[in-house]
């Protein structure tokens, strides 16, 4: 398994692609040639400040060289780097310290107060402090004998159903992801990779592992923003960018203008992309939208290609994975049958190694996603929605990712999110909160006769509300677990109350 290690994978690039830009972040551009030295230079200063090979550091800072360097930095220790949610506070930034128990915080000075109010107690670093562990200021040290199953990151889950876990991700996974994903995109060293998905997120802190597995150079922005979107992905030159299902309709609701095809982008990843959406993107930002599956937990399971796609599937089962969707009892159920999804890596160690607090899990087990989904005859996968998002309505269980693209696909509605509450008949009533598209009116009655046409009578939301703005989390997901503690509201229009 030599190579299946980050310092090996950044070793090796620095000596194949040296020159050549592997890295824009801010104002901060580099080689990789240089990111190799930063790599170094990092772990001899983190070294120099009492960090030895195990100790967990965490990261509280946006996207920025800085957590860059401390997450190429800490693998190249044998440090595990903990990069954590920019947006958490009070209890919820509690639970992920308590539960990942750092022996240093690197932080950007305002978050790093929130971080000690919430608990922590062990040492701190400032962004721009005089004693923080930046490249330079101490000697270059060589890489540690790390193993490819040895943890490199712990990586906390969104939390938006139960309390974040902390994922154990060991060096290898981070070297699958950057092989799996880059043959999925056709990435060349003449690729530009363009991201502004948090580094604290999977999908943006692989991107890293991307580029280097092919020579290709990345552009690391800040926050995603619609109106901007286009000019910043122009600005970086790129050639494939990086998103997310929950950011495409956002970016179809800015009015049309020339920066929708003055770029040089024309395939990215977007997992979780809703299928009406997919043609309309595409004819207009003139960028292939590539769908697949892969956790915080797992890898490039299933996936789709830019020459393979088929809009509203997450792809085919890809080489050195198996994938099976089963019952509640986890036995197969025959093709066209909705059920969980299971997945098998043959890759060794291309899965999390488990959760912090948890016994090791086996490399070659079966692990339950928590996603439903359908797998056709022909071996295509299509997502139907999370177990835990199913609602269960009149002996029928009903897809609250069926229910928003029926409701999304009403001219007037910009945002959807389908909910359970509570019924007075037992089960439960299908709910939306709906955010409206700008310059628009929607009445209710019309998106209730709307979903009458496109659903079944079971699956029709009795309740629609009307919010200015759905809960998300930092990488996009709706906060469903908020909207169902809210439930149904004096504003709530009530389908069972009007005559349609």
């Amino acid at each position: 398994m030599n190579g299946l290690t980050v310092p090996a994978l950044v070793e090796a690039a620095g000596e194949k692609f040296g020159d050549r830009i592997f890295l824009r972040a801010g104002d901060t551009t580099r080689t990789y040639a240089q990111t190799r030295e930063a790599a170094a230079t990092m772990a001899g200063a983190l070294a120099a400040l009492g960090c030895r090979p195990g100790d967990r550091i965490a990261a509280l800072m946006s996207n920025r060289i800085e957590l860059v360097d401390l997450i190429l930095g800490c693998a190249w220790l044998g440090a595990v780097v903990v990069p954590l949610n920019t947006a958490l506070r009070g209890r919820s930034l509690r639970h992920v310290l308590q539960t990942a128990g750092p022996k240093f915080l690197y932080a950007e000075p305002e978050l790093a107060k929130h971080a000690v109010a919430a608990g922590h107690r062990g040492v701190v670093w400032e962004v721009g402090g005089q004693h923080a562990p930046l490249p330079g200021r101490a000697e270059a040290i060589g890489p540690a004998p790390v193993r490819p199953q040895d943890t490199a990151a712990v990586l906390f889950t969104s939390g938006t159903t139960g309390a974040a876990r902390g994922v154990r991700c060991p060096q290898a996974q981070f070297v699958r992801w950057g092989r799996n994903v880059s043959d999925a995109l056709r990435l060349t060293p003449d690729d530009v990779l363009f991201t502004c998905l948090p580094l604290f997120h999977t999908n943006a802190l692989n991107t890293l592992a991307h580029a280097m597995t092919v020579g290709a150079s990345c552009v690391v922005g800040g926050r995603f923003s619609a109106s901007h979107y286009w000019s910043q992905v122009a600005d970086a030159r790129a050639t494939a960018v990086y998103l997310l299902g929950a950011m495409i309709p956002m970016l179809l609701a800015q009015p049309p203008g020339p920066q929708d095809r003055a770029h040089r982008a024309w395939r990215g990843l977007s997992p979780a992309t809703p299928e009406p959406m997919w043609k309309p993107f595409r004819e207009r930002f003139g960028v292939t939208l590539v769908d697949g599956f892969g956790s915080t937990e797992t890898n490039l399971v299933i996936g789709a290609t830019p020459e393979e796609y088929r809009p509203g599937y997450i792809g085919t089962v890809r080489a050195g994975f198996c994938a099976r969707v089963v019952d509640e009892a986890l036995d197969p159920v025959a093709d066209g049958t909705p059920g969980e999804l299971v997945v098998r890596s043959h890759q060794e160690y291309a899965f999390c190694t488990g959760y912090l607090g948890d016994p090791e899990s086996a490399p070659d087990s079966w692990r339950r996603t928590g996603d439903r989904v359908v797998r056709e005859p022909d071996g295509w996968f299509r997502f139907v929605d999370r177990i835990k998002d199913v609602i269960r309505r009149r002996g029928e269980n009903i897809s609250s990712y069926e229910v928003e693209s029926a409701v999304r696909s009403h001219p007037a509605v910009f945002q959807a999110a389908a909910f359970p509450v509570a019924s007075e008949l037992a089960e439960d009533e299908v709910m939306v909160a709906v955010v409206v598209r700008p310059g628009r009116a929607l009445d209710a009655a019309d998106l209730a006769r709307h979903c009458a046409r496109e659903l079944p009578p079971f699956a029709v939301p009795r309740y629609i509300e009307t919010v200015l703005a759905l809960p998300l989390t930092e990488t996009g997901k709706v906060r469903k677990a908020e909207l169902r503690e809210r439930g149904v509201t004096p504003g709530t229009w009530d389908r069972s109350a009007e005559r349609l």
